[in-house]
């Protein structure tokens, strides 16, 4: 067990497993409407499990159906899970993945010497079958620590390691703006006008890895003109659900663009980029691995280690700088590392004055 104060160590992220199932309900119970993409059942979580536990163990080429679902632990509370993350391998795999797109067009009228620059939406599947992050989610407790960071940059350590598996872009929807009641500016303005549903209702049949074909072939084709919304829905559009704020940030800091993409349920934005040009995708080395303690380095600062393996995949942090590691017994348990077997990290710089860089020191 590590010091609850020292994070060197302390959180591991690993592929989820049958054992996890209580866990990952309490979880999936927790999640604010259109937060987290767990299915609130158990039966539904169970056959999720299976299909991660799949996709880890399969030595198959990968086909783009794939998910995979990571927990994370907190080894300072005797290895208890306190968040989960994923990956959808391709959005949209058996059907279109549909979004609004942000656009501008422009009118005129030279009789009356008016331009007008107008803001309108239109539906689209420009992101079938890039990589989908989903299902972020971080006990609260955490929320001002190392934790998140790990459980988000974690995935995209597994991703740069077996990049074969995966599309060279990259998707990550964030939750729009909605109440503990049920209710979304922008789904009781738009989607609801087309569907008899409610928002969470929509949610649920829309959920899991995001198939959204049923709903795009009853919405309207032709583009949404925004100033024709009802000025609550125009105020909400891409805006993020404050539990949605963390993970998010965590994306964009990574290089992830949010400004162009809308989720088509809540408004809330999508971001999307290329795999390669991600701070951590980018930054991942070979470490020099070995055992023992560290030579004092008031300037080391933190890396995201990960073991490289499929199945038995380990990701956590550890300080240190450069292309050498040293670990104590701690770390290489939490990386199910033994003296001589290759590690991998990319360094980790947090933005100036947040929580989680005063934090790291």
């Amino acid at each position: 067990m590590t010091n609850d104060a020292d994070p060197a160590g302390r959180w591991v992220l690993r592929p989820a497993q049958h054992r996890d199932l209580p866990a990952l309900e309490a979880l999936a119970q927790a999640s604010a409407i259109g937060i987290s993409s767990l299915p609130p059942d158990r039966d539904a979580l169970r056959q999720l499990l299976a299909l991660s536990a799949k996709a880890f163990s399969s030595d198959d080429q990968a086909s783009g159906e794939e998910v995979y679902l990571f927990v994370l632990e907190d080894r300072a509370r005797d290895g208890a899970l306190v968040g989960t993350s994923g990956i959808a391998a391709a959005a949209g795999f058996h059907d279109h993945f549909y979004s609004y797109r942000n656009e501008f067009i422009v009118q005129a009228s030279p009789a009356l010497g008016a331009r007008r620059r107008i803001h309108t939406l239109h539906l689209c599947h420009d992101l079938s079958g890039v990589t989908l992050l989903t299902g972020f989610h971080i006990d609260a407790s955490l929320a001002g620590t190392l934790a998140p960071q790990l459980l988000s940059r974690g995935r995209l350590l597994f991703i740069a390691r077996f990049a074969a598996r995966f599309s060279d872009r990259i998707a990550a929807e964030n939750p729009g703006l909605s109440n503990e009641q049920g209710g979304c500016p922008f789904w009781d303005a738009v989607g609801r006008r087309f569907l008899d549903l409610d928002y969470p209702a929509a949610e649920r049949l829309g959920g899991g890895r995001s198939h959204k074909g049923w709903i795009a072939g009853l919405m309207p084709q032709s583009p949404i003109y925004v100033p024709l919304l009802p000025e609550e829905a125009q105020w909400a559009l891409g805006q993020l659900h404050p539990v949605g704020a963390l993970p998010f940030d965590i994306l964009i800091d990574e290089g992830l663009d949010g400004d162009t993409y809308l989720n088509l349920f809540d408004g809330g934005p999508t971001a999307d980029g290329r795999v390669a040009l991600l701070k951590t995708v980018a930054r991942r080395r070979a470490l020099l691995a070995q055992a023992g303690a560290a030579p004092a380095d008031p300037d080391a600062g933190w890396l995201l280690v990960d073991n490289g393996r499929q199945a038995d995949f380990r990701a956590t942090l550890l300080p240190g700088s450069g292309h050498a590691l040293h670990l104590r017994a701690q770390a290489a348990a939490a990386l199910a590392w033994q003296p001589g077997e290759p590690l991998w990290g990319a360094r980790l710089d947090l933005p100036h004055g947040s929580a989680d860089a005063r934090e790291a020191g």
